[in-house]
């Protein structure tokens, strides 16, 4: 039996809470095995009990729509109502201020609460001045001496009448010391698990590394092959292109020597009617000694003409002169005969 300590008046007039002994409920030593304690009382998981909200922690929670209205919104409705306008006006005080509306548009009040409240009128208020006396000093307020309830009572417990620590502490030290043991068996077989864990990783890292190795030199052995036979087909496809240019080669000569057998002959025949192939002394005599000669034929030419050309000058010259000296002898005799 256990029993709460009691509190009594104290000399400062103050009294604090007490309560009447009570007997405290009868419970087993040991711990019961779970099939007892399932049979005893059953336990319910408040995840599925429907009176659990589920959710954040911070928002509201609504109703769906189908549901049953919830009992505090349902009490709340009624309080709502019966705000007076002081405590609305506070209230819109509080709440912040939207900003001001766009050009074109206007604001308007709308209400978002879960049930709608009916808008009552704006009543008419008058003001109304009245003259007061002057404060007075107001007394210091009494202390204040709650009533006293209940009754003073005291239990004097004396030493061994509770219970007797050898007795009580064994099971528990027991359990304890079972526990400590069960829970080193099984780190010790966690340990061991861990490490046959480790070693069959390692040899599984080591297949696998093994095996790894052998796909990477199958792979390169694939790809050196594939290389090789690109590069055997490339040659095949060199030999083959010059096999077919050469071919091709001797065709044309074939064709050209063939074109070119009753062309040559009127080739020639052409150029040496355009005078590409001459005799080098016709040719010589007509390109220098004729000229020349011509050259030199007209430069005595011109010579002669030009020594005949003084002659004539010289001759009339002289014949002027000798007939203007036989006018001057007959214009002489004329003068000496009477």
């Amino acid at each position: 039996m256990a029993f709460a300590p009691h509190h009594r008046r104290d000399g400062g007039g103050l009294y604090s809470f007490s309560s009447r002994p009570r007997a405290v409920e009868s419970r087993p030593r040991y711990r019961e095995p779970p099939a007892a304690r399932s049979m005893q009382r059953a336990h319910g998981n408040i995840m599925y009990d429907r009176r659990v909200v589920r959710g954040n922690t911070y928002g509201r929670h609504v109703l769906p729509p189908t549901g049953r209205p919830d009992p505090a919104e349902t009490r709340r409705q009624p309080a709502v109502r019966q705000r007076s306008p002081a405590q609305r006006a506070a209230r819109e005080q509080l709440r912040g201020s939207s900003p001001e509306a766009l050009l074109g548009r206007k604001h308007v009040h709308m209400q978002t609460e879960r049930y709608l409240e009916e808008l009552s009128e704006v009543l008419v208020s008058e003001n109304a001045e009245c003259q007061t006396d002057a404060f007075l000093d107001r007394p210091a307020s009494p202390l204040f001496v709650p009533a006293k309830s209940g009754k003073d009572v005291a239990t004097q417990i004396e030493e061994g009448d509770l219970f007797d620590f050898d007795v009580e502490v064994q099971p528990v030290l027991e359990v304890l010391v079972g526990k400590v043991m069960e829970q080193s068996l099984l780190e010790v077989m966690e340990e061991e698990e861990l490490a046959s864990l480790k070693a069959q990783q390692r040899t599984f890292e080591e297949l696998r590394n093994s095996r790894l190795a052998e796909v990477q030199r199958l792979q390169e052995q694939e790809r050196r092959h594939s290389q090789e036979r690109e590069r055997r087909i490339a040659q095949q496809k060199e030999v083959l292109r010059k096999e077919k240019e050469t071919a091709e080669k001797i065709a044309a000569r074939a064709i050209t020597q063939q074109y070119l057998a009753g062309l040559q002959p009127a080739v020639f025949s052409s150029l040496r009617g355009h005078g590409f192939f001459y005799d080098p002394v016709e040719r010589d005599v007509e390109t220098n000694f004729l000229p020349w000669l011509m050259a030199e034929v007209n430069d005595t030419l011109r010579k002669r003409s030009t020594a005949r050309q003084t002659l004539d000058n010289l001759i009339q010259d002289v014949c002027r002169k000798r007939v203007e000296a036989f006018m001057e002898l007959e214009a002489q005799q004329h003068t000496n005969d009477p």
